[in-house]
């Protein structure tokens, strides 16, 4: 078998910035770009490859800069269009490559293609959007179809001055732009992307890569009977122009050789996925699924209670985004974490003081032995864990768990035991963990800025800080530098081998090997606060085995200590 030529994006590890919450150079209690700047050593020093920066650009800010107001600006608080220039010449400096946030679903409401799209029914860009008329219901008006929005709602809003709704899959202040429109295809090419490729740019995420071609957009089947609007995610993704829209996106970035990652919900259909990453197909690079980050979610996400899953789920989980490549030319991703999850270790392992620093190493020694392209998010490399529980709803500042919380108190009428339910969901799966201040030292606000920030930083930070954690050999970042390393040495077997799930329905251990051509590892993972017996499947039992690294310094023989991990190498 020819093995295809490597790409430089696919033995990569990302680390993904969220600007707001990373570094305040300036003391207005917001991050910066000068801050991501000012630590590109330490972000160099963790040995990842490329930076991603979350949306910095001109924005009112609905979304966390989700809504773009202009493409070819930068949200003033974090900088300008020079200090990106700064930050893209200065990480190529180090050796390594940045990508950008890129949102092209919808825009801000003020962005000015949108401005002029709802000035009159005959301005030239009305058909950039999505307009429809209304529908009425004896004699009532009614939106034109019944989807429920991402936050909420019905995804459609009412434009008094031209008489029309538009469609809004985020929220209201976010209107999706007409994929259809080749001219607003044309349009998004040249200031979104284009823009930014020419000033050195070295890819894309793409933000909800797979919802530019609505469909047919007629009403989706009643799965919440108490609501009038309805999920409809099955209906606005992949649907029938996807593939011609991505090529042809594809052609631009071809000629700057830039990567992209795209953002792909509800597909669980493993074919769709593959012809979106297939090397032949010419779309994209790879896709974040989100069959791991699911586990355990409700319906609808927060409609759930903590730890509602077994390790068998997550095992599965794994195992349908490491498949994806398997006998293929296709690729994926490996992630735990992003600016839409919560903590990592908080959700899959344990945050109690005796077993996080544990959990860390656990996940961070399962995710370097994972085929893909890696991605770790900011503070994920020190164990940072949710805020805890004692935290007011004031400390949250999401839309999304904002809106879910009002939700719960609108149906429940302000029931108490509802409302704590509500609460203890968003304290283990809210967005909000993602977005607090970075913990850089023990002094106040974390390090984070010398002014109180926009979102309250960690209580912990004296325990758990990057400062700390630098000069410790024993801690969660030091195990990240040498997984990093580990997974370099060993790029055959762990970014590009071939995973088998072993033991699947063994309740505490995860065990998986990594195969290349004759080198095989395999991989131990304890899920449990309690000691296990390590034992080996019968598949490998009659192999040599070779310790190659634990999460412990001085590993027992014959048992695995709480959420403990080793990977052994094999020889046949």
């Amino acid at each position: 078998m020819t093995i295809p030529k490597r790409m430089w994006w696919q033995n990569s590890s990302v680390y993904q910035i969220y600007p707001a919450s990373f570094k305040d150079s300036n003391g207005d209690g917001v991050g910066d770009i000068p801050g991501i700047i000012s630590e590109l050593d330490y972000i160099q020093s963790i040995g990842v490859d490329v930076i991603w920066i979350c949306p910095m650009y001109d924005s009112p800010q609905v979304d966390m800069g989700y809504d773009v107001r202009d493409y070819e600006d930068v949200y003033r608080p974090y900088g300008t269009v020079q200090d990106m220039e700064v930050l893209i010449e200065q990480t190529h400096a180090r050796g390594m490559k940045i990508i950008l946030d890129l949102v092209v679903n919808h825009t801000s409401d003020q962005h000015k293609w949108f401005l002029e799209s709802r000035s009159s029914k005959n301005n030239p860009k009305r058909d950039w959007y999505i307009w429809r008329p209304a529908r009425y219901v004896d004699g009532q008006r009614k939106p034109p179809n019944n989807w429920i929005g991402n936050f909420g709602g019905s995804c459609w809003e009412w434009d008094e001055h031209t008489q029309e709704y538009y469609l809004h899959l985020f929220c209201p202040e976010q209107p999706d732009l007409n994929w259809e429109n080749s001219a607003t295809r044309q349009a998004i090419y040249d200031s979104a992307m284009e823009f930014w490729l020419q000033r050195g740019v070295d890819g894309f995420r793409v933000d909800t890569v797979n919802m530019y071609s609505k469909g047919d957009m007629v009403d989706a089947p009643i799965t919440d009977p108490k609501s009038e609007w309805q999920f409809a995610g099955f209906q606005y993704c992949n649907g029938p122009r996807m593939h011609e829209f991505l090529s042809e996106m594809n052609q631009v970035l071809q000629k700057y050789d830039a990567m992209t990652v795209g953002e792909c919900p509800h597909t669980p259909d493993m074919a769709k996925v593959l012809k979106y990453v297939s090397r032949k197909e010419k779309q994209l690079n790879m896709v974040f699924q989100f069959d791991v980050v699911d586990i355990g979610q409700g319906p609808y996400k927060f409609q759930t209670t903590p730890f509602n899953w077994g390790l068998p789920q997550f095992k599965h989980a794994i195992e349908t985004t490491q498949n994806l490549i398997r006998g293929n030319d296709g690729w994926t991703t490996v992630f735990l974490e992003n600016h839409d999850q919560s903590r990592s270790v908080s959700r899959f392992t344990s945050d109690a003081p005796q077993h996080r620093v544990a959990g860390g190493k656990l996940l961070s020694l399962m995710m370097s032995a994972l085929s893909g392209t890696m991605f770790i998010y900011q503070g994920q490399e020190l164990g940072m864990v949710n805020f805890p529980m004692e935290w007011s709803m004031d400390e949250y500042k999401d839309v999304d768990s904002s809106n879910y919380y009002k939700m719960v108190a609108d149906r429940s009428h302000n029931d108490p035991k509802e409302m704590h339910v509500a609460k203890t969901s968003l304290q283990h799966l809210a967005r909000d963990h993602a977005r607090v201040p970075m913990s850089w030292s023990d002094a106040p606000n974390a390090g984070f800025s010398a002014a109180k920030p926009w979102m309250r930083a960690l209580d912990d930070a004296a325990i758990c800080n990057a400062k700390q954690q630098q000069s410790d050999k024993s801690s969660v970042l030091s195990f990240w530098k040498r997984m990093l390393q580990l997974r370099k040495q060993y790029s055959d077997l762990f970014v590009f081998g071939e995973f088998d799930l072993l033991d699947k329905s063994n309740l505490e251990v995860f065990t998986f090997t990594k195969t290349w051509q004759n080198k095989k590892a395999l991989v131990v993972l304890n899920f449990t606060a309690e000691e296990q017996k390590l034992v080996y499947p019968t598949e490998v039992r009659s192999q040599k085995s070779e310790l190659l690294v634990s999460t412990l310094d001085t590993p027992a023989s014959d048992k695995l200590a709480a959420y403990e991990g080793r990977i052994f190498m094999l020889e046949s």
